[in-house]
């Protein structure tokens, strides 16, 4: 079976062409970074139509998650190379909606989905505050005063596993710099630490926005790059890289 690594700023994935159901054990082995492919993740892009294709995705411990905003601009790259699609303008579903996409010859703009809190306010886990909310996945957003020294390690795994998430949630890290961009740490369920994220940007870029009174669009600096984020009436949008890494084939373990 064929597949292309690619990756958008660090965030990188195993994309295979559907329609294909892998096996959580095959998830695991082929995303090993010393014994695998190497991967935050497997993505599974299937053809729908001339103006749409559809996506799945999987962090790397095989769970499957709703959405991911970095895996929805790399299938939009890869569907257009591919020639899926009629237009550098289309549809990418997934299993929280669809995401309208246009791809350029150096980015991909995606639209991300609507912000949704869990509820008003902020959490306190431990000394933290922490403001929970969704975009099509679950997201904890820390605002800190110097990212870079920040115990990621550390705090990441309690907040995604604190009770208060019970799908466990992903986790983002925030430092706002003078120029009003910010820059990010994102500890994502199911895989670590990352270089980057989509919807760990958007979520990031969203507090910044209704919390701290940043301007939009935000550039967010993430370790594998920039990504920007704005907001309209129908939610939040980003643009950011998709880029390839290599091609091969795998074999499923089946």
């Amino acid at each position: 079976m064929d597949f292309v690594k690619m990756h958008g700023s660090g965030n990188d994935f195993i994309v295979l062409e559907g329609p294909y159901q892998p096996s959580s054990e095959d998830i695991v082995s082929w995303c090993a970074r010393r014994t695998g492919i190497g991967a935050d993740g497997l993505l599974v892009a299937t053809r729908l139509s001339d103006v749409k294709v559809s996506m799945r995705y999987w962090n790397a411990d095989g769970g499957e998650a709703e959405m991911c905003g970095t895996g929805l601009r790399c299938v939009a790259r890869l569907a257009f190379d591919k020639g899926w699609v009629d237009s550098p303008d289309f549809v990418v579903e997934s299993a929280v909606g669809d995401h309208t996409v246009v791809v350029a010859s150096d980015s991909v703009v995606a639209y991300i989905g609507e912000p949704t809190p869990f509820r008003s306010g902020a959490l306190t886990i431990g000394d933290l505050e922490v403001f929970p909310f969704s975009i099509g996945n679950p997201h904890a957003v820390i605002f800190v005063d110097d990212v870079e020294s920040f115990p990621v390690h550390d705090i990441g795994p309690m907040v995604e596993y604190d009770p208060l998430f019970p799908d466990r949630t992903n986790v983002e890290f925030v430092e706002i710099l003078e120029n009003g961009a910010i820059r990010i740490r994102i500890w994502e369920r199911g895989v670590g630490e990352t270089q980057a994220s989509g919807t760990g940007s958007t979520a990031a870029a969203y507090m910044a926005h209704t919390a701290r009174s940043v301007d939009t669009p935000v550039e967010v600096y993430v370790p594998g790059g920039i990504v920007s984020v704005w907001f309209d009436e129908d939610g939040a949008w980003m643009r950011g890289p998709a880029d390839y890494s290599f091609a091969g084939s795998i074999r499923s373990e089946e």
